[in-house]
């Protein structure tokens, strides 16, 4: 009798094993990395032109904000030790004209359209705000025909905000064309601004989740009467100074505000 039940059980390990590597077969795949900027490079350098483009000038870019976007390395750089520095400036900025007047503030908008867009995956940075009032900085992206289509029928996905009035929320938004406007909030415990977090916008056909240092604080899901999230989107980052939503800068606020960027990595699921 012992034989044929040793038989028996090498047959039922077998059975397993084989079930276990189906399983294994059929499991989802990691992220796979598709683009990446980690801005490794001398200090003082600009950063990657292969990757990155520039908008600039001082119109307001449709929330009256206070700040003339350069391409100078015053304002977007190096530091040599693995970041990105965007940095607000008000000592140079007299010498450009805004929708107001003469220019109170330079800051940097760094984007990567014409050089890198994706549909859906995982859209990822790892960031250090500056804190003060009146500063507004973002990592977000736009859909890639905004060209032909315009705002906001091209879209807009909003990984972080995050207002110096407001120094321990990040906020996460979507909008688009018709009214669609969705926002969510997370709080965390200590300002923004003290340290380094990782914001990241999980995007699918069907949903969008954003999170904080990989805490899920809110999943938009696709309306049955469809969405525009559904084509290449380019990214962005910037730090803004004033405007409708942030307020303006005060006495208190420390110039220059610098946003410290360590990676932007992007994944498809």
């Amino acid at each position: 009798m012992r034989t044929p039940l040793l038989s028996r059980a090498l047959a039922c390990a077998a059975v397993v094993l084989l079930c276990g590597a189906g399983l294994a077969d059929a499991a989802p795949s990691a992220p796979k990395l598709s683009w990446s900027d980690e801005f490794s490079g001398a200090a003082g350098s600009a950063p990657n032109p292969a990757k990155w483009n520039y908008d600039t000038g001082g119109g307001g870019w449709g929330n009256q904000e206070l700040e003339y976007y350069t391409n100078s390395r015053n304002n977007s750089f190096l530091d040599g030790a693995g970041h990105l520095v965007i940095q607000a400036r008000k000592d140079d900025a007299a010498k450009y004209h805004c929708w107001y007047g003469t220019c109170q503030y330079t800051s940097a908008r760094l984007l990567t359209s014409g050089k890198f867009s994706q549909t859906y995956g995982r859209f990822e940075a790892r960031v250090q705000v500056p804190g003060g009032q009146g500063v507004w900085p973002a990592f977000w992206a736009l859909g890639a025909n905004i060209g032909s289509v315009g705002w906001p029928a091209c879209g807009e996905i909003d990984a972080m905000e995050n207002i110096g009035r407001e120094p321990n929320q990040v906020h996460g938004s979507l909008h688009g064309p018709n009214g669609y406007n969705t926002s969510s909030t997370y709080t965390l415990g200590s300002p923004v601004s003290a340290g380094f977090h990782t914001f990241a916008a999980d995007w699918y056909p069907d949903h969008i989740a954003f999170s904080v240092d990989g805490h899920v604080y809110n999943t938009q899901q696709r309306p049955a009467s469809g969405w525009v999230f559904d084509k290449p989107f380019f990214l962005l980052l910037n730090l803004a100074i004033g405007g409708n939503w942030p307020g303006s800068p005060n006495g208190a606020t420390h110039f220059p505000a610098k946003m410290l960027v360590d990676y932007v990595r992007v994944y498809t699921h």
